[in-house]
């Protein structure tokens, strides 16, 4: 099994969905916490037109909603940019505040095993982790592309 990491800010429509066809992506796991993005610029990947697409492109999907964090954990990164006079579209990485607070309350508990075994007996090969932001160091999947690299997992990022 091969895991990918996917974000929409600065894709097009097209480009988003060719990545995953280009890579030839059989799963697809949402670990947003809302499954929504404002406006009309991503509109494709919020979920019931996004689970459309995917469904259309023969690639399976999964909400992974333990995976995603908290609304306190979101409101301390939120804190971190304004500090840091950053927008989300535009964070280069993850604060240190945000980074131990997810890893303490959402990766300690998360069951990795379970989800591997899940996902191998759903056929999964290549699987792709998705959430908004473009840059993964700038979003909560480097920490769970990180644990699964601790595991033996290789990592692309698209």
């Amino acid at each position: 099994m091969e895991f990918f990491t996917i974000g929409v800010y600065n894709s097009t429509e097209q480009e988003y969905f060719d990545k995953l066809l280009e890579h030839r992506i059989d799963t697809f796991c949402d670990i947003r916490q809302r499954r929504g993005v404002r406006g009309s610029k991503y509109a494709f990947v919020n979920s019931n037109r996004l689970q459309e697409k995917l469904h259309n492109l023969g690639i399976k999907y999964g909400y992974v909603k333990d995976l995603a964090p908290t609304t306190e954990i979101r409101e301390l990164q939120k804190k971190a940019d304004k500090k840091q006079g950053e927008l989300k579209r535009t964070r280069n990485k993850l604060g240190q505040v945000f980074t131990a607070s997810y890893q303490e309350e959402i990766l300690c508990h998360f069951d990795f095993d379970g989800f591997i075994d899940q996902l191998d007996r759903e056929g999964s090969d290549k699987v792709v982790l998705f959430c908004v932001e473009e840059k993964p160091e700038a979003c909560h999947r480097s920490l769970v592309t990180d644990k699964l690299k601790a595991l033996g997992y290789s990592i692309v990022h698209l």
